[in-house]
């Protein structure tokens, strides 16, 4: 089992910037995809951004060209930089490992609002 914890989240004003991070610890050998999913009030959960084991990363096509994933193997973390950021970016955002049936972190709220 992998245990994950993220961190930075917060308040920000639309058009501005956040980096969400997510730590891994324990059975890390099954992390892959690792993967970034959000749920807003009222709505489904839905994948945002993951990093296959090949280092490939995969995007929600409407977030493609201002999310950025990332990982820093050294450090057994796993990043999501967000610019550009709108108020329908307002979300739960989730660590997950190894596939939806996989391991979660308990999420970090991002707020867009002015």
């Amino acid at each position: 089992q992998v245990q994950l914890v993220e961190s930075g989240g917060g308040l920000v004003q639309p058009g501005g910037s956040l980096r969400l991070s997510c730590a891994a610890s324990g059975s890390i050998f099954n992390i892959y995809p690792w993967a970034w999913y959000r749920q807003a009030p009222g709505r489904q959960r839905e994948f945002v951004a993951a990093m296959t084991s090949g280092g490939i990363p995969n995007y929600l096509h409407t977030i493609k060209d201002r999310f950025t994933v990332s990982t820093d193997n050294a450090k057994n973390t796993l990043y999501l930089q967000m610019n550009s950021l709108k108020p329908e970016d307002t979300a739960v955002y989730y660590c997950n490992a190894g596939g939806f049936r996989g391991s979660w972190g308990q999420g970090t709220q991002v707020t867009v609002s002015s």
